[in-house]
């Protein structure tokens, strides 16, 4: 545990992100390693079929993602506020809202993956393995969200460092299995599913047994763990909005995925590559928000505002930084990176103008990511929701239907730069009213 109220802000956050950033390099290495599998042993339509999976699994977790963030806020301010007993209640209930809703979703997810691939306008040819992926990855739900709230927990108290190191062993086990159950054993598309979830399953029960032994605080004891109403009644008022944020979010890209499925399987697999790629890309920013949040959380519960707006500025610039250098990767080198998951050179040119579009903006992104991530830390959800939402829907996919019809794919990938700059823009202006520091949770 990490106490974020105190040091230099900006060598503080950088020190919190980089394990962050390394274990979500190697948790990216998942996707990554199941898609080049997938390209290179399974096909196009293989590789589509995993692309048009993963916003629909996004889509049905964003919620529980959301009210694990709310969690997370209550537990960095509590404990920044030097109050144990209320982190340990605050820890409890995450858990167990986590463990009802990862069954919950398995069953809906079952229920509803074929209608949905139908309702996006899938071809045909891709439904079938579609569904035979999501449904086999729906059942690891349990262990995904036990690995990542335990990790969420852990930020929370100022440790990013712990969960990296059993991510690294997960993520080599994954690919390992990968490749054994694809190349070796032939069981195609569910052998990928499989691998995830052994692999999900694998650190989370060892993180769970190395932390029991660490520190009685986040001893894992399932039958003793209680139920705090006020807690949870908190943590939906803070995740709440970001869970709809975040389900938005992915229902967009459903959206976006129902425009891109009208150009055909060689442009729907060369955006499910894109898209693992912009995983990539996206990750410094992802992962200094998430530090911020931390930092933000505890500053805040400790009355220090002023930590709060010199580590927002620190971080501003070093996104700025990591955004620019990942521009210049994916501008000069993105035929090359494309080539590692397909060999057909039509996938490789479509990803090609994606990647040379999108990755201007990065910057953009970075900005946005990192200012919302900043107004969570404080509690406050809500505004970053709204401003979400309009982006995404009043922008980004009327904007990207609309330059479909006349440009073709092309116009697709450019009404995401304009729904970056709008967000950045919004939430920025937000920011200055300072309506944020009215939304603690520990006075």
């Amino acid at each position: 545990m990490k106490d974020l109220t105190e040091g230099k802000e900006g060598q503080l956050i950088l020190r919190f992100t980089i394990p962050m950033l390394i274990g979500n390099v190697f948790q990216q290495l998942y996707n990554v390693v199941d898609s080049i599998v997938i390209g290179r042993f399974l096909g196009n339509e293989a590789l589509a079929a995993v692309g048009a999976s993963f916003p629909l699994i996004f889509t049905l977790i964003s919620l529980v993602i959301g009210l694990t963030t709310g969690g997370t806020v209550i537990i960095s301010q509590y404990f920044g506020a030097r109050r144990p007993e209320m982190v340990e209640k605050a820890i409890h209930t995450v858990y167990i809202v986590l463990f009802w809703a990862s069954l919950l979703l398995m069953v809906l997810s079952w229920l509803l993956g074929s209608f949905v691939f139908r309702l996006i306008d899938l071809p045909e040819d891709v439904i079938p393995q579609a569904v035979k992926y999501f449904n086999v990855y729906a059942a690891g739900y349990l262990f995904f969200f036990g690995f990542q709230g335990t990790s969420a927990i852990l930020r929370g108290l100022g440790d990013s460092k712990t969960p990296l190191y059993f991510l690294i062993v997960s993520t080599i086990m994954n690919i390992i299995l990968d490749l054994l159950f694809v190349a070796v054993f032939g069981w195609g598309i569910e052998g990928v599913a499989v691998a995830t979830i052994i692999a999900q399953a694998g650190a989370f029960v060892t993180l769970v047994l190395y932390l029991n032994n660490r520190n009685e605080l986040l001893r894992f004891r399932p039958m003793q763990m209680t139920f705090d109403r006020s807690i949870f009644k908190r943590s939906l008022q803070i995740g709440l909005p970001t869970g709809f944020q975040q389900t938005f979010v992915a229902l967009g890209m459903l959206a976006l995925y129902k425009v891109v499925n009208m150009f055909g399987t060689t442009v729907i697999a060369a955006y499910a590559v894109a898209m693992r790629i912009d995983s990539f890309a996206s990750l410094p920013a992802m992962n200094f928000s998430a530090a911020l949040s931390s930092f933000v959380g505890q500053n805040i519960g400790a009355g220090q505002f002023d930590r709060v707006k010199k580590g927002l500025m620190a971080t501003l610039r070093m996104t700025s930084i990591f955004s620019l250098a990942v521009t210049v990767v994916a501008w000069l080198f993105s035929a090359p990176i494309m080539r590692m998951f397909t060999a057909d050179e039509a996938v490789v040119a479509v990803g090609r103008d994606y990647l040379h579009i999108v990755s201007i903006f990065y910057v953009l992104f970075s900005a946005m990511f990192v200012l919302n991530g900043m107004l969570r830390g404080a509690g406050d959800t809500l505004i970053p929701m709204f401003v979400t939402l309009f982006s995404l829907w009043v922008v980004r996919v009327p904007v990207s239907f609309f330059l479909a019809k006349h440009l073709g794919p092309v116009g697709i990938w450019w009404g995401i730069p304009v729904a970056w700059a709008l967000g950045a823009l919004f939430s920025y202006l937000y920011y200055r009213t300072g309506r944020w520091k009215t939304k603690r949770v520990v006075r």
